[in-house]
């Protein structure tokens, strides 16, 4: 018998929005300048929040601090193309789709201060808690997405996470079971050319990240993870196509983590700095600041109002943080099992008797 081809693949690229802010119109969607003005509210935001947070960290007032900084698109994008009663499933760089959520600031302080309670996350924001553990948080967002679909529920899950993900067998047995059952799930890879201090290429011999959606029986789209018109879009016909039913899509976001991968790190010392020097000139909040300005619904005098807006909620929220009475030592007893172990209470005991 001859040989034949039985399937053949192509992974799409969407871009919207280049580095000066010019936009291709036929592929623009459709939001009000009130809506893009909110985006650029919590890219902002998010931009302030770091910083503070990093001295923060070095002053010793909180553990480890995970930036953001060069990913605010991703992080913001997808949050205003889902519903508010759509689960996210973050990872642990997510605090800017966290806050743009609605999540207050104090929570985020509360956890990089090592309080669980700022883990504790009110059912409303249908945000889950933040999520050590590499990859793990995808077969969360995949069993949560079957749920929807089992009870007919019409609403979908994200998740995001990292290029370094995609090596983890969790996040691969995600996407089988998510491709298998068809879940309404969105597997947002935020590929930000390091999983800490290893390069995409020695990470991945494959081309792209959204081709290995492929291999699970679903599409896969690479986007220009600094536009946020690019994010949002993708996120938005993702959404649609799982509301259908006709189930998950990987997204992957090509973008670049302007800052070190925690603050227990140095990229110093694996990136060269002219890399990341040409990285800055695509800023995604930059690139979106050119275009509200090209579309005079944004000049100098509001980019200073809103930074010291941004700069007041920020340090409000910290006196609110600082108020907050530490947890009760019993905590970490009570709020580990659902029926305390005979050790446990051993412990809990003795503690409470010194």
């Amino acid at each position: 018998m001859p040989e034949k081809t039985i399937a053949s693949f192509s992974i799409r690229k969407l871009s919207i929005m280049d580095e000066k802010g010019h936009v291709d119109e036929k592929l623009l969607p459709r939001l009000s300048h009130d809506t893009i003005l909110k985006m650029y509210k919590s890219m902002v935001l998010g931009r302030l929040l770091d910083p503070k947070l990093l001295a923060m960290q070095r002053q010793g007032r909180i553990s480890t601090y995970i930036e953001a900084r060069g990913q605010e698109a991703c992080q913001v994008g997808p949050i205003f193309a889902l519903k508010k009663s759509d689960m996210i499933f973050p990872a642990f760089r997510e605090t800017i789709a966290m806050i743009t959520r609605g999540v207050p600031i104090e929570n985020v302080l509360l956890y990089y201060g090592g309080d669980e309670r700022g883990n504790k996350i009110p059912r409303r924001y249908a945000f889950f808690p933040v999520s050590i553990p590499v990859g793990s948080q995808s077969t969360h967002a995949v069993g949560y997405a079957y749920a929807l679909k089992l009870h007919k529920k019409p609403n979908v899950s994200l998740t995001y996470f990292g290029d370094g993900a995609t090596s983890e067998g969790e996040c691969m047995e995600a996407m089988n079971f998510a491709g298998v059952w068809k879940t309404p799930t969105i597997f947002l890879c935020q590929n930000n050319q390091y999983a800490i201090s290893t390069k995409h290429n020695q990470q991945t011999a494959a081309e792209t990240y959204a081709q290995k959606a492929i291999a699970f029986g679903f599409e896969g789209i690479q986007v220009d993870g600094n536009d946020i018109f690019a994010v949002y879009k993708a996120v938005a016909l993702a959404a649609k196509k799982a509301r259908a039913g006709e189930g998950p899509t990987l997204i992957e976001c090509f973008t670049y983590r302007l800052c070190d991968h925690t603050t227990s790190d140095d990229a110093k010392k694996y990136r060269d700095p002219k890399e990341v020097q040409e990285w800055e000139k695509k800023d995604p909040i930059t690139r979106l600041r050119l275009f509200m300005e090209r579309h005079k619904i944004w000049d100098k005098i509001k980019e200073g109002k809103l930074r010291k807006i941004c700069e007041k909620e920020i340090d409000a929220a910290i006196k609110r943080w600082e108020k907050i009475p530490h947890p009760d030592i019993s905590d970490m007893f009570t709020h580990t099992y659902a029926s305390m172990p005979t050790e446990l209470q051993e412990q809990l005991e003795e503690i409470s008797h010194d």
